[in-house]
């Protein structure tokens, strides 16, 4: 089994970096407040300064907070199902920071894959895909692939029947395991 596993959102809780990025420039929003992936359209922020924001908290990488703890022995668990491959989309500036917040918290993966666009995620061949992006999770079920949803404030009203959604990755082993 080939499994792909998102990390910002789902291993990486960025958002909290970039939070308090955020808050020290603009009016405060809190994690919660973030009820959709395109959130920044809610709070008046420019898409582009979003991800700008965003890639540039990867260069403190080591401020940047694990989504649970226990993420080593978790990936290692996952690794034991099938090839675990981290499956990201980014900047390719930030490639480097992100393998050394992954080394850093002994993430245990096969390869490093990066592609522009979140979407383009679902034109690889992974068997699973664990993601936090509701639009990912769209075009994986359109390519008729499982989606393992890793529950976030910004994808709680994305609902579909074939979504199996987790609050933790111990969680998706099981899903996997029940595959």
């Amino acid at each position: 089994m080939k499994i792909a596993l998102d990390v910002d959102g789902v291993l990486a809780d960025v958002i909290i970096s970039w939070l308090n990025y955020s808050n020290s420039i603009r009016p405060e929003i809190a994690k919660h407040q973030i009820t959709s992936w395109e959130f920044w359209n809610e709070f008046n922020i420019n898409r582009y300064d979003f991800y700008t924001e965003l890639s540039s908290c990867w260069k403190n990488w080591p401020s940047i907070p694990t989504t649970e703890k226990n993420l080593s022995s978790i990936t290692k668990s996952l690794t034991e199902l099938g090839q675990v491959d981290i499956v990201t989309a980014r900047e390719r500036s930030t490639n480097s920071f992100v393998k050394s917040w992954l080394d850093h918290h002994n993430i245990i993966y096969n390869n490093y894959v990066s592609v522009i666009d979140g979407p383009m995620k679902a034109d690889l061949d992974y068997d699973v895909f664990i993601d936090d992006s509701p639009l990912n999770a769209e075009k994986f079920l359109t390519n008729k692939k499982k989606v393992i949803l890793y529950s976030q404030p910004w994808n709680q009203n994305f609902s579909e029947n074939n979504i199996h959604r987790v609050s933790n990755l111990s969680e998706a082993i099981e899903k996997i395991e029940s595959f």
